[in-house]
């Protein structure tokens, strides 16, 4: 046997490996000859397009590599490699075996490795002989769309695996078919076997963030209850942290693993918020209850456990895009101080929640992509590390992959994940075949790396996608379980990394804004959605001065502007828009309920009144610090108070109305238009005002002239009986002489008479008593006199400025 031989001066197993080579090309001899005797007009590309297709129909069957274990073997190990094979054409593929194929050489750099993951098709004399022997699974008959299985498991020393690299392995079919009845290379998978058998004098550092980021699920709606129970979009998150979902695998996996959790503390805020009691928004404004605080209550749990002693970086709540807040957001007065405010909330978040110290000194905009204005609004905040990537920061200088940590200027350092790494797991990870392809081209890169420049110590990032599968997490923690259990490299917490000494010569110039990839600025929230943002928070800021527990409000509505900023809405438009608008309806809502009630026209009868106005609130909690402002438009004819308006201070209970009485006096008959409006205690008007008309019907001149004349008829009464009186008193005047001629010797009639000290006797007589009191009519006129009988009555009562009491009709 051929791989059985040995050669005077070689160990056995290059001897062997120089049979598999010199096999390998006389198995190409034919093609070779065949070439030549093409026809000299044939393009050289035709010839290359053609070969695979002529050495047999290589893509006849289809062949698929679901396990390779391990995924980095060693001297010791068995390789074992799973499959299934499919017929793909119309004729039963007879004589048929499945083999492993060892390329003779290792791949020489990072470029090679991709190059060779895009091949398709066997090709002599790269691919390498096929191992042979036992180590082949053989099929009889493989029928046309028939699929079978199949396993091989060799001893790694059989594969006689040479110097430290990366060697394909090709997983390849052989048979014949009715149109072509000789053996042929009818299918073939390529996939990569790292070997480092032994560890390397230097490894290299590798950090991987874990993510834990999810899409936005809380709205700005509570319930009206004490609890302020939160209102959901939907029930979506409660499927990610449970059993087998995304959430629940990545917190499963990453448990295990050396990692920095890169952490969203909105995700935090929403799996607690369900912890306590949360309902689900339905149609139109049907609530539910959800029913899965016991999931929420277990996945903070197990993750409070995973991160205790572990690096864990928060982001700013809720992911805001930092690349749409730099592009379209800058230009709307105030949008990035919500980028601040995002930051300062996210580490309180993470303490309250996981009871750790999270790390905010780090920006990550979307794919690390960067320009200066996105490195600038990102460090505004606070921060001063950006985490960028490799296809953003470009080294087209240098022929290794350099340390991640980079200086960009202004004491802002760039660390530089890799693009190649973390976009190992992006395409589908369902398949068994496509998982066990990723993992063993990420195990091939990473060792690739450590072999560039083995002396020279590196620390590499890896920033997979924001929130990757529960698919995609499960190929993630296979990779980094192989790596982390391989020679040549070791992990690290992403402050080492930002730490570690920068590469002299790796690329540091930020690239210019338009070098922007221009798929990603497609996807950005454009200027309208910071322009509304906005708008809400200023109708936030006017609504907050009156409430008396404002940390209500203050607090769910600015964690959901927050929300409204996130990188999640990325690729959904629509939904981001309705998200918006939902908070500022919601908002405006709850302002609508403190309002002024409605008036109809209020009728005024007499020269002044008192109009009530009533304020409505109907919050849960009470408001002050607002002024009513009645105010007449026509104050030449209405005045309120002492002119054309007059305030006073309110302040309602929560669920409750008060009324406020405002005087009004009344110059001229007529309709005047009266203006309510409530105002914040720094004049700013609140809410709707109120227009009523105040309709004043002050007295008639006919009624005047109807009580004049009455007062003229008791004014003549009063003076006919006055002369009358002094007609009677005059006459008794003149009679008063011939009644005291009487006989001076006459004798006294009896005691009790009284008599004059001029001798004259008052006799009682009732005619002469009458001009005593006539006399003191005439002589006293003090106003505590009693009224007398001949006074005329008043007709109307005094005129006052007071208010008008309750007699008086006030319609309204």
């Amino acid at each position: 046997m051929a791989d059985e031989a040995d050669f005077q001066g070689m160990s056995p197993s290059p001897a062997r490996r120089w049979l598999r080579r010199t096999g390998a090309l006389l198995a190409g001899a034919p093609l070779l000859a065949g070439l030549l005797q093409l026809p000299a007009g044939m393009p050289a590309h035709a010839v290359e397009k053609s070969a695979p297709a002529e050495a047999g129909g290589s893509r006849t069957v289809s062949v698929s590599v679901d396990t390779l274990t391990p995924s980095a073997p060693t001297d010791s190990d068995t390789l074992t490699v799973s499959g299934t094979v499919t017929n793909n054409s119309k004729q039963a593929v007879t004589d048929a075996h499945v083999g492993l194929r060892v390329s003779p050489d290792t791949l020489s750099s990072r470029s090679a490795i991709d190059h060779a993951a895009q091949r398709t098709g066997y090709l002599p004399g790269v691919d390498g002989a096929e191992i042979g022997g036992k180590y082949v699974e053989d099929f009889d008959k493989l029928a046309p769309g028939v699929s079978q299985t199949f396993s091989i498991s060799v001893p790694v020393k059989d594969l006689d695996l040479g110097d430290d690299g990366v060697y394909q392995l090709g997983v390849s079919l052989s048979g014949q078919t009715a149109a072509q009845p000789y053996e042929q290379v009818l299918g073939i998978q390529r996939t990569f076997l790292p070997w480092q058998p032994d560890a390397p004098s230097t490894k290299t550092k590798t950090t991987y963030l874990w993510p834990l980021i999810s899409n936005v699920h809380m709205t700005a709606e509570t319930l009206p209850n004490q609890q302020q129970t939160p209102v959901f979009q939907n029930d979506d998150l409660a499927k990610e942290i449970s059993a087998g979902g995304r959430l629940s695998q990545l917190l499963s996996l990453g448990k295990n693993l050396d990692v920095t959790w890169v952490i969203d503390p909105d995700l935090l805020a929403s799996v607690d918020a369900m912890a306590s009691g949360y309902s689900i928004k339905g149609d139109g404004d049907k609530v539910t209850a959800g029913r899965n605080q016991t999931v929420a209550k277990q996945w903070l749990g197990e993750l409070e456990k995973a991160v205790q002693n572990k690096e864990v970086v928060a982001l700013p709540f809720a992911d805001p895009d930092l690349a749409s807040l730099a592009h379209n957001g800058k230009n709307v007065t105030g949008s990035l101080s919500h980028l601040k405010d995002a930051t300062d909330v996210a580490s309180s978040t993470v303490e309250t929640v996981l009871h750790v110290k999270p790390d905010t000194d780090f920006a990550w905009p979307v794919d690390g992509a960067i320009d200066p204005s996105i490195v600038k609004v990102a460090t505004s905040a606070g921060a001063d590390k950006v985490i960028a990537r490799s296809d953003s920061l470009q080294d087209d200088r240098l022929s290794y992959t350099p340390t991640a940590a980079r200086p960009i200027g202004s004491g802002t350092t760039a660390v530089v994940a890799d693009a190649g790494l973390s976009t190992a797991f992006e395409d589908d990870m369902t398949s068994a075949s496509g998982s066990t392809l990723a993992v063993q081209e990420f195990l091939a890169q990473s060792l690739m790396i450590n072999l560039q420049e083995p002396g020279k110590e590196r620390s590499i990032v890896v920033a997979p996608q924001r929130m990757p599968s529960a698919s995609q997490a499960a190929s993630m923690a296979q990779a980094l379980t192989a790596l982390q259990g391989g020679h040549w490299s070791q992990p690290a917490g992403l402050s080492d990394a930002a730490k570690a000494k920068p590469d002299p010569d790796a690329a540091t110039n930020v690239p210019s804004t338009s070098r922007y990839p221009s798929s990603l600025r497609k996807e950005e929230l454009p200027q309208s959605a910071f322009q509304l943002i906005e708008d809400t928070q200023d109708k936030l800021d006017s609504f907050k001065v009156i409430l008396n527990e404002r940390a209500r409000v203050v607090t769910p509505f600015g964690r959901a502007i927050d929300r409204a900023m996130s990188t999640s809405w990325r690729g959904h438009p629509t939904r981001a828009l309705v998200f918006r608008q939902g908070v500022r309806s919601y908002l405006d809502l709850l302002t609508s309920q403190v309002r002024l009630i409605k008036k109809s026209e209020t009728k005024l009868s007499g020269r002044s009144a008192t109009i009530p106005v009533t304020v409505q609130n109907n919050l849960m909690q009470g408001v002050g610090h607002l002024v009513l402002r009645l105010t007449s438009q026509q104050p030449t004819r209405l005045k309120v108070g002492n002119g054309p308006y007059y305030e006073q201070p309110i302040s309602v209970s929560g669920g409750h109305s008060q009324s406020v009485k405002f005087t009004t006096t009344a110059n001229a008959n007529g309709r005047a238009a009266v203006v309510a409006q409530l105002f914040t205690e720094d004049g700013q008007p609140y809410g709707t005002p109120v227009t009523f008309d105040v309709n004043v019907t002050e007295i008639t001149p006919t009624v005047m002239l109807v009580i004049a004349g009455g007062v003229l008829l008791l004014v003549l009464a009063g003076f006919r009986m006055y002369t009358q009186r002094k007609r009677v008193a005059a006459r008794q005047a003149e009679e008063e002489p011939d009644s005291g001629s009487e006989d001076p010797d006459a004798a006294p009639q009896g005691e009790g008479l009284n008599e004059s000290a001029d001798g004259t006797v008052d006799t009682g007589d009732t005619v002469g008593s009458a001009e005593k009191p006539e006399q003191e009519s005439d002589t006293h006129t003090g106003a505590d006199d009693p009224e007398q009988p001949s006074d005329p009555a008043a007709d109307t009562a005094p005129e006052s400025t007071d208010p008008s009491g309750t007699g008086e009709r006030v319609d309204r």
